[in-house]
């Protein structure tokens, strides 16, 4: 992907910025003690003779665990290379429920391997390239560096420390081959790779929380329409995205003769159905008319439970340039809509 202009020559692909503790009743049966007279000298018959037990005293329920420990297996991971906020590694993960083998970037952010937050689990949050991102994610490289930017705000409070994911999108380096992150008929099933064996792989490998309270989603460009997608899909899984810069309607080659599964595949249908209880945060770039018209428009067909929030950056482009400074303010949006690291 070129440092500053997404590789996708189609349309502009746009994208919207756009626990319960158990109460226990308890009851103590009263026991009568009122046998016959008591042996004299029997004191302690004497003094209980007639009157009840105290009840028992009950146990504390115990607290239910947040946390999600990792049980294997372990992945095999290589060192890429270091960031100013730790190291970047990656592993091939050979999806058990998928069948596919592609390439997954991990970072861990500074406080997971501090020993104050040892039995902690962390968010994690999954990032998706514009591009046909085929054995690369630009999230790994200087031009978007999440990673230094999510250290820095966490360190001030206002992002949570992710565990962040960066995945291949497609097999191919063809637009031809697109898999647009679908189980495309006839195709590698890339869309269960990236919805069911990655969130597998993370929680065999890290510690995670449980539930789908610290899953997120976001992508920009062609990852935008991935994000939206895969988090109106699987609201068990994921419960936030952010979509930025995106495009919403399905347009690979590859769906030609497969019409009802475009459409199930599309988040222009999708976000209309009422049936995902996630929350999104949808960007457009100010200066690009087109894309700021798309956008809103897919904005206005969200059905609720979804909710979608509206972001326009002040003259923003369809740019990698652009995308970079809208990570803080996603990261923030993020951090208010996903639960953050938790210890029991």
């Amino acid at each position: 992907m070129p440092s500053q202009q997404s590789t996708r020559t189609r349309a502009v692909r746009t994208r919207a910025l756009g626990a319960g503790a158990a109460v226990i009743a308890l009851a103590a049966a009263l026991t009568g003690c009122g046998s016959a007279a008591a042996p004299a000298g029997s004191h302690d018959a004497a003094a209980t003779a007639g009157s009840a037990a105290a009840p028992a005293t009950p146990s504390p329920t115990p607290k239910p665990s947040r946390v999600l420990m990792p049980a294997g297996p372990a992945a095999a991971f290589s060192h890429v290379r270091d960031t100013e906020a730790g190291p970047i590694t990656v592993t091939t993960l050979k999806g058990a429920k998928s069948g596919v083998s592609g390439k997954v970037w991990v970072w861990l952010p500074p406080q997971y391997n501090d020993p104050k937050y040892a039995t902690y689990g962390f968010p994690v949050l999954t990032l998706y390239a514009g591009g046909q991102s085929a054995g690369y994610n630009t999230w790994t490289d200087n031009q978007l560096p999440i990673q230094k930017i999510d250290a820095d705000l966490a360190k001030q409070g206002r992002a949570h420390p992710f565990i962040l994911v960066m995945p291949v999108q497609n097999l191919d380096s063809r637009e031809s081959q697109a898999l647009e992150c679908s189980d495309i008929p006839g195709q590698p099933k890339i869309g269960t790779w990236m919805s069911q064996d990655i969130p597998d792989f993370v929680r065999a490998n890290f510690r995670t929380l449980k539930g789908r309270d610290g899953w997120g989603l976001m992508g920009a460009s062609t990852g935008a329409f991935c994000s939206a997608k895969l988090a109106l899909q699987h609201p068990d899984v994921f419960k936030a995205a952010v979509p930025i810069d995106g495009y919403f309607n399905p347009d690979s080659p590859l769906w030609k003769g497969h019409e009802q599964e475009r459409l199930a595949n599309s988040p222009g249908e999708l976000v209309a159905q009422g049936r995902a209880d996630v929350r999104m945060l949808a960007t457009a770039g100010g200066s690009n008319a087109y894309e700021t018209g798309l956008v809103k428009a897919w904005v206005k067909k969200a059905a609720p439970p979804l909710t979608v929030d509206y972001y326009e950056q002040p003259g923003g482009k369809h740019l990698t340039s652009d995308f970079k400074k809208m990570i803080p303010t996603t990261l923030e949006w993020l951090t208010r809509n996903l639960a953050g690291p938790s210890g029991d």
